[in-house]
């Protein structure tokens, strides 16, 4: 699964379950600037998982803020998965 795929994905879950607004889902854009909060945070981390099928431990999910950072973690997640 290529980096673009799983932005599509990542977009298909802001845009469906949070009702962000396409345009906004910038690769710098933090997930606070999209109006997500911690919880919504868990809400999407779950959603990915299940739709790409791997597991992310709370703690690898330290420090990301933005959707490229989040895109580069489900990356590698999917890449050790295959």
């Amino acid at each position: 699964m290529t980096d673009e795929e799983i932005h599509n994905e990542m977009q298909t879950v802001l845009v469906e379950e949070f009702k962000v607004e396409p345009g906004d889902i910038a690769p710098e854009a933090t997930f606070k600037h999209l109006g997500l909060d911690s919880l919504d945070m868990v809400t999407l981390v779950m959603s990915l998982e299940d739709r790409l099928g791997v597991e992310i431990p709370d703690g690898e999910l330290a420090g990301i803020e933005r959707v490229d950072q989040a895109i580069d973690l489900l990356g590698r997640k999917v890449a050790t998965r295959a």
